[in-house]
Order: structure tokens, then C-alpha cells, then sequence
């Protein structure tokens, strides 16, 4: 997911896609744990994504804020 497609979605939309995503993630961490992933990276991106879906979210709390 690019950076102008979360720009795009609503507050309600970015939250859901923030759980849906850290529901995913610590599934693959629990079975990469038990069988290894094909490809490790997609944690690592995965990872990635959720800290700008998390930025974005931060960002617009603070732009109501102000």
C-alpha cells in the first residue's frame, strides 16, 4: 500500500486496516516461529506498513488538535 492510498482513507477505515494488519502480522510472527516463511521479508514489510498507517493516524490527531 502507498503512502497516497492511506492518505485516502477515513479515520474510521485507517483504524481497521491497523488491527486487520497487526492481526496478520502476529500471525505470521507465530508461524514463522513454527515453520519457517518462505519469504521473512514480508514481516519485515509488513512491519513497515504498519508504521506509516500509525504515522498517518498520529498525524491527523494532530492536526484536529491544532
Amino acid at each position: 500500500m502507498k503512502n497516497n492510498e492511506i492518505r485516502d482513507l477515513s479515520n474510521k477505515e485507517l483504524a481497521t486496516r491497523i488491527r486487520e494488519e497487526r492481526a496478520g502480522q502476529n500471525k505470521m510472527i507465530l508461524n514463522h516461529a513454527i515453520s519457517p516463511v518462505e519469504n521473512p521479508n514480508i514481516i519485515k514489510e509488513n512491519k513497515k506498513l504498519i508504521a506509516r498507517l500509525l504515522t498517518e493516524q498520529k498525524k491527523r490527531q494532530l492536526a484536529t488538535v491544532q
